[in-house]
């Protein structure tokens, strides 16, 4: 599906990647994690001459010595004439990547390996089905506390929040999503102690009946958790605890196209989190996007609906989109808005509505409401979030979407 003004991208489109013999960067900057769906690098070429036992730096079986003749894209400089057994910036199977440039589960093609077992047949069956994505019966939401004024964090310094205004705002935002949309609304109280616990998002991530419970990366935010699990777990979903101290994930890094995951590594999640969710998830591909200049992945992008991607212009989102557009093997549209945070948005698909999509009002963006303007097949709902963004909150931080299976 694309609207007017949305562009094609990913591995179906392939004008869209470099040649294969690239000059100086590696080919994926990002990391596939999920082992279930590993493929091939599509630069692989014939595979080169045996590895050298003796490599110093990569693993074994790395077959470094023929990597100009098989195309195997060399450490920074491929030609440069480095010598057998140097590092290998493409393949995960090898040493030497710099933090967040390998695509985890993707390995050498030089490598010998036993073959991989097909994917289980749920795990194809339940991908990529525009039909049902964003399909949701409950949404969970969180009432403001008053400290959220004073205490909530903040990247930057900027104009005080009007509490009374954000607090309004949030309403007519659960309005939308109750009354006018139908859902049941789960409402959770405030908590004075918890001046963010209103950003629900970061605390949970819900993919059809499983919930994973995440550990947020501000330490003074782990305690909502424990709410919003008991919420979920009187929903009946499947709860899974991110407990591993050495991992954080805040929901508003997660991305599902409804066919994969893209995690984004900030300062508020790391790669352990995505591994976690990748062992939670095992049905999709989980890839990671590293984030710069951004709170969050979902600070400048979102779903606006089936295969499409809403995305900001900005320098630091496009290189975002253009890791996606390399990591992932569907192809999407992509829906690009000139404010990085207007390109936030809530897609739902409603059978007695059809396609609705929750953006910023146009005396908020007026440009980029223009955008949204042109998706004529979707049901368009402005919404007013001014306050809420003055402590970084976007329109999905605010809401955490169900789909709960109708008992026959």
């Amino acid at each position: 599906m694309s609207g007017s003004g949305t562009a094609p991208f990913g591995r179906g489109s392939p004008t869209q990647h470099p040649p294969a013999h690239t000059s100086r960067t590696p080919r994926f900057l990002g990391r596939r994690l999920h082992p279930d769906f590993v493929r091939r690098s599509p630069l692989q070429l014939p595979p080169g001459p045996p590895a050298n036992p003796r490599a110093p730096s990569g693993r074994a079986g790395c077959a470094r010595a023929g990597a100009r003749s098989s195309g195997h894209a060399q450490s920074r400089g491929q030609g440069s004439g480095r010598e057998q057994g140097s590092r290998c910036t493409t393949f995960a199977g090898c040493q030497g990547e710099p933090p967040g440039a390998r695509r985890l589960g993707e390995r050498c093609p030089h490598k010998t390996l036993p073959p991989r077992p097909a994917p289980p047949p749920r795990a194809m069956a339940s991908l990529g089905h525009p039909a049902t994505f964003g399909r949701a019966t409950h949404v969970v939401v969180r009432a403001l506390p008053e400290s959220l004024a004073q205490q909530a964090l903040r990247r930057t310094k900027g104009d005080e929040v009007d509490f009374a205004r954000a607090e309004r705002q949030h309403q007519l935002y659960v309005g939308v999503l109750g009354s006018k949309l139908g859902l049941q609304v789960v409402q959770l109280p405030a908590d004075e102690s918890l001046p963010d616990c209103v950003f629900v998002e970061d605390v949970a991530v819900v993919c059809e009946e499983t919930a994973l419970i995440t550990r947020p990366g501000a330490p003074s935010r782990r305690k909502e958790a424990d709410m919003m699990k008991e919420a979920l777990e009187k929903l009946q979903l499947n709860i899974v605890e991110m407990k591993d101290e050495n991992a954080t994930l805040d929901g508003g890094d997660v991305l599902f196209t409804g066919r994969e995951f893209f995690v984004g590594l900030s300062k508020r999640t790391n790669q352990r989190g995505a591994e976690i969710l990748a062992d939670t998830f095992k049905d999709y591909a989980v890839s990671t996007v590293p984030v710069v200049d951004a709170l969050h992945l979902k600070s400048f992008c979102s779903m606006a609906g089936p295969n499409l991607i809403a995305i900001g212009s900005s320098e630091s989102a496009q290189k975002a989109l253009k890791i996606m557009q390399q990591m992932s093997d569907h192809r999407y549209d992509k829906l690009t808005v000139p404010d990085d945070t207007a390109a936030n948005c809530i897609y739902l698909n409603i059978p007695s509505k059809g396609h609705v999509l929750l953006h910023r009002t146009p005396e908020e963006y007026p440009e980029s409401a223009k955008v949204y303007e042109k998706l004529k097949d979707h049901m368009l709902i402005p919404v007013s979030n001014s306050e809420l963004e003055k402590v970084d909150g976007l329109l999905t931080c605010s809401s955490v979407l169900i789909n709960k299976k109708v008992d026959s």
